[in-house]
């Protein structure tokens, strides 16, 4: 009104809506009247309060039509453009978005215009083109919910699928209560057809189950395009008749495809169904969270519609790759790296880390500088890999593996944590928690095996006899060591297990590739809580002992942990919980010397976790072994050895 001018109005009431409900108004252009219904979906907060209604144009304007008995008029075509059902000849065959100003103009001089202004309103666009989209009614094949309880079937199925994480039966079952019937039906030029005959006299489109399997049996021979190249004759079947009218003859084909949703909705039917060897329903179906929407919903539909059943176990979903600060990844965003720039740069086997690592349920953050952060963790596992085959060079599986009873304690507890990590790792990939397992691979190379594990087994390894049994007890934990985890990677860092393979030493029986290979399974002979616990109570005392070496080498009171010789002051029960492990406490802490007794000087270090516990650090007596470089007082007692200790003098004999 405002915009208007008084000029142009009188007030002579104010009226409720309900009392203007079924009258007419007259039509400014054209010579009919129009009726006034009311709708629950127009505001004043969205314009006057008073807008015409277009039921073949709009879902609201159609419900609405549908309450008041109204005719469902489009009067567009195809292209976009009016067609003689709007009732002015002047606007047939021009584009909707031009007819504006024409009407404009019709309305002025019919003195029906008040005023004509433009304004900024939301609009929907096409999300591909971002070209305005006209809305219209049109016919349709639809997919009904409720006949056949199609909707209550498919939300009793989701119960009996797997959904990771589990918030998708949520967001599923959401969707599944609230849509429409499915509108199968595309107007397009290509896609798959919809096999229906229209009759040529009551245009109706009927689709029957003989006609339908007459063309799969062409289209299985020529593909689906023989129903636009065919003609419909080639397509009919004895007897049929238009189940409307009853015609006979005069048939055209339905020009209508599939939606492109319902294609991908019955991938299971072409993947499962027709592959030997390949189980149904699908172990799982993988995709992003827009998915609960798409194919995971269709196929799910159709699943149920046809076979009863649903068409997977389980369905994973995942988020959406972001940049560093949370930003949408894609080209359009100009944040988009292509993934062989990436590889060309960090190699294959980082990107793939990358994958795995993040925690796929919420969306991934991708930078360059997290993908930098990867190429050491990636470091530390190739290098871990490289340590065990460097130390596999003279082992040979079938003649060298030293016997289970034979195998030093340490080398049984390895095996202990080995099995742990083989398991979690199962348990992992069974769930699908991927992101725990580069963290658990990283994680057991760097703080089990290289930290305490390798770092203990070096002096065998290095110093004792080739082929003596301390030295191939440790080969045999490193072989099975590494024969496990190559096969617990393969899944993540191909390439690298794969290369890992190639080099672990030969045995009988050894697959040509990891992938050709069985997932190890856990050693149960080897599983031992009672030395895990007694090794990871030495783990908490090694700790501490190497912390007071640390701050003896800060001091320079020694420059290497083997110049030092440790003191190690106790309460009874843990001084005797250390002597049990008799004369290897030195190689267990990498110094060259332990002695129980008071623990004093400038360089003490008091356990925190271990109450009464503290070790002083001393320069260890004697002089230093050139081979093995432990200080001993027997260093030079050998006439044919003179700079090295019994023991290697022993070995080199």
């Amino acid at each position: 009104i405002e915009a208007a001018g008084k000029k142009y109005y009188t007030v002579v009431g104010k009226p409720k809506s309900a009392e203007l409900e079924h009258r007419h108004c007259r039509h400014p252009l054209i010579d009919r009247v129009s009726l006034v219904i009311l709708g629950e979906h127009v505001t004043l907060e969205a314009g006057t309060g008073a807008v015409h209604t277009a039921p073949g144009h709009g879902q609201e304007d159609y419900q609405a039509g549908q309450r008041y008995g109204l005719d469902i008029l489009a009067p567009v075509d195809d292209a976009g453009k009016f067609t003689k059902e709007a009732g002015l000849d002047y606007l047939t065959g021009v584009f909707v978005e031009d007819a504006n100003d024409t009407v404009v103009k019709k309305l002025e001089e019919a003195g029906a215009l008040v005023k004509s202004d433009k304004i900024t309103h939301q609009y929907p666009h096409c999300w591909r083109c971002k070209k305005p989209i006209i809305f219209r009614s049109t016919e349709q094949w639809f997919i009904s919910m409720e006949k056949n309880s199609l909707r209550k079937k498919s939300l009793a199925a989701i119960e009996d699928v797997q959904w990771i994480p589990p918030w998708g039966k949520n967001r599923i079952g959401g969707m599944l209560e609230c849509r429409p019937d499915w509108c199968i039906s595309r107007q397009r030029l290509w896609g798959v057809p919809i096999v229906a005959l229209v009759c040529g006299s009551c245009g109706i489109s009927h689709s029957t189950h003989a006609l339908v399997e007459k063309a799969a049996k062409i289209f299985e021979k020529e593909g689906s395009d023989a129903w636009f190249v065919r003609p419909v004759e080639d397509f009919m079947v004895p007897d049929f008749a238009c189940p409307s009218c009853g015609e006979k003859k005069r048939f055209g084909k339905e020009k209508d495809i599939l939606d492109v949703w319902f294609d991908s909705g019955v991938s299971y039917a072409a993947v499962l169904e027709t592959e030997e060897g390949i189980r149904e329903p699908a172990d799982l179906y993988l995709e992003g969270s827009d998915q609960h929407r798409g194919w995971f919903h269709t196929s799910l539909l159709t699943s149920i519609g046809t076979r009863g059943r649903p068409p997977y176990k389980r369905v994973l979903t995942h988020g959406f790759v972001v940049d560093g600060q949370g930003k949408k990844y894609s080209k359009s965003a100009k944040n988009y790296v292509p993934p062989e720039v990436l590889i060309n740069k960090h190699g294959a086997e980082v990107l793939r880390l990358w994958v795995s690592s993040e925690d796929y349920r919420d969306d991934i953050r991708f930078s360059d500088e997290i993908l930098t952060r990867l190429v050491e963790a990636y470091r530390k596992i190739r290098n871990t890999s490289r340590y065990i085959v460097a130390n596999l060079y003279d082992f040979d599986p079938d003649r060298d593996t030293v016997a289970d009873g034979e195998l030093t304690e340490i080398d049984r507890f390895a095996l202990h944590a080995l099995n742990g990590f083989v398991s979690k790792m199962a348990k992992c990939y069974e769930e699908f928690e991927f992101h725990m397992i580069s963290q658990a691979l990283v994680r057991f190379c760097t703080v089990e095996l290289s930290a305490f594990i390798f770092d203990i087994m070096k002096d065998r390894l290095y110093c004792e006899k080739k082929d003596g049994v301390l030295r191939r007890s440790a080969q045999t934990v490193l072989f099975r060591m590494g024969d496990a985890m190559v096969r617990v990677m393969a899944p993540i860092l191909s390439f690298t297990a794969e290369e890992l393979w190639r080099y672990l030493p030969g045995f009988k029986g050894k697959p040509g590739s990891v992938f050709l290979s069985k997932y190890p399974e856990a050693e149960k002979e080897f599983t031992d809580e009672k030395l895990g616990e007694r090794w990871e109570k030495l783990r908490q005392v090694r700790e501490t002992v190497t912390k007071a070496l640390e701050i003896a080498r800060a001091a320079k009171t020694i420059g290497n942990p083997l110049d030092a010789k440790v003191v190690i002051e106790a309460p009874g029960e843990t001084e005797e919980f250390l002597k049990s492990f008799g004369a290897a406490l030195p190689d267990l802490f990498i110094v060259s010397g332990v002695r129980f007794g008071a623990a004093s000087g400038d360089h003490v270090f008091a356990s925190e976790e271990i109450a009464g516990l503290k070790v002083a650090v001393v320069p260890a007596e004697g002089a230093k072994c050139e081979r093995c470089w432990k200080k001993s007082e027997t260093v030079g007692t050998s006439a044919s050895h003179a700079g090295i200790c019994a023991r290697c003098a022993s070995v080199v004999g």
